[in-house]
């Protein structure tokens, strides 16, 4: 099937505009919309050129829905085009988040919004799970990738180390293990350093721009926001869930910006607006900000944290888009990039059982010996009534596949007619 010619801007907005309204379901169903509609029913890509545009933005740091549709705007329309796709995919939730966010923060403690919310968190761990079973599906594919997904999770599980270094070290065994085969690959393109010294060091600029700024001016706390997202979203491989483990670490123990319960309405809430899934970093920029100086604050961490989360996902595509064949071709880098995929998915794991045992327990006390930390749930605070809705949402969602929205809403209601029974 042969690509059709390229779209004028008025079709280009109308399209992009409609995937960006569309994109409920996470990546794998951003992506599924994004191949339908620009490859089936508009001929813009053909299949190998959208295919080889979803490995490449699939080795980068960031969301890579959100990067493949900016590659997709770029291929059609340039620069302009990039900027266009992905800004469109990215606005229309970024706008949710905004008013859901102020909303939460004034309602949150109401009793049937909080009731809401419980339901809504029982469906999360079984949200982060099924997410889990598809990322390994995909990354584990041998001896090598479970181990490093095994020795990730203990890692950040049992020992707390820092996210980063779990990604570099599951990058280096992967890398290691990838040696003895890369001589016999064929040399790949050069890469054209020229081109992406142009355009990543404005880029660069334009991304740092703001924080220096705030340090100039003395805004601490926006400054160290700013910079703390800055880092996230150089080790955003494998998407939201990964991140999370993170951000929950950091977030929640270290700064305490946020409670455990706040980071997991964020997700919850993350996942029913349209967009990436990597928003719920600006739900919590915004939380974080309110519950320091109120909305004018958050106002102002919520558009800072969304510059420094997606200018660099626009910086990496214009700067190697253009070489995507070279990069691609590069067999230790999808090495390193395999380990880096299976260290993600011990994180997620993690992750997974960190949100259970917060959601099936009132109580999580923690046990420590040496460097072993563990989380000591109290047997005497289970939730029996969040644990059944956790399982009933997991067999729906995993067993039956009813639709994400669908279990998120009927989670939810549950929620509200547990608290209307308890208040008769």
């Amino acid at each position: 099937m042969s690509a059709a010619a390229a779209p004028g801007w008025a079709e280009l907005w109308r399209t992009f505009g409609r995937i960006g309204l569309l994109s409920f379901g996470g990546p794998a169903g951003q992506i599924a919309l994004m191949h339908r509609v620009l490859v089936d029913e508009k001929r813009w890509l053909g299949e190998q050129d959208y295919l080889r545009a979803l490995s490449f933005c699939m080795l980068l740091p960031g969301p890579e829905a959100m990067q493949l549709a900016t590659y997709c705007g770029w291929r059609l329309k340039g620069t302009r085009g990039g900027l266009l796709a992905g800004l469109l995919f990215v606005l229309p939730g970024a706008a949710v988040i905004f008013l859901l966010a102020f909303l939460y923060a004034l309602w949150a403690a109401a009793g049937p919004v909080a009731a809401l919310f419980w339901g809504v968190k029982a469906s999360v761990a079984a949200i982060v799970l099924q997410a889990l079973m598809r990322v390994a599906r995909r990354a584990l594919e041998g001896r090598t990738e479970r181990w490093i997904a095994a020795m990730a999770f203990f890692a950040v599980f049992a020992f707390a180390l820092p996210f980063p270094l779990v990604l570099i070290a599951g990058g280096t065994v992967g890398m290691w293990s990838l040696t003895t085969r890369a001589g016999q690959a064929p040399a790949p393109k050069p890469l054209s350093f020229g081109r992406i010294r142009r355009t990543f060091l404005p880029g660069a600029l334009l991304w740092g721009g703001p924080l220096a700024l705030l340090w100039a001016a003395g805004e601490r706390f926006l400054f160290d926001l700013g910079l703390f997202f800055s880092k996230l979203a150089l080790v955003t491989f494998g998407g939201a869930y990964a991140v999370l483990t993170y951000m929950a670490q950091a977030v929640v123990a270290d700064k305490g910006w946020l409670t455990t319960a706040q980071m997991m309405d964020a997700l919850g809430l993350a996942e029913t607006t349209p967009g990436p899934l990597i928003l719920v970093t600006q739900f919590v920029a915004i939380m974080a900000a309110y519950q320091q100086g109120g909305a004018t604050l958050g106002l102002a961490a919520g558009l800072l944290c969304l510059w420094v989360t997606f200018l660099p996902c626009f910086l990496w595509i214009f700067a190697f888009a253009p070489q995507i064949e070279a990069i691609t071709a590069r067999p230790r880098l999808k090495g390193a990039l395999a380990g880096i995929s299976a260290a993600v998915v011990g994180t997620i794991a993690s992750l997974t059982l960190w949100f259970a045992l917060h959601v099936v327990f009132t109580e999580v006390g923690t046990w420590q010996a040496g460097p072993l930390t563990l989380p000591a749930p109290r047997p005497e605070s289970l939730d029996f009534a969040a644990f059944s809705l956790a399982l009933a949402s997991g067999w729906l969602l995993i067993r039956r596949h009813w639709p994400l929205p669908l279990v998120l809403l009927l989670s939810a209601l549950v929620g509200l007619l547990r608290h209307g029974l308890a208040a008769l």
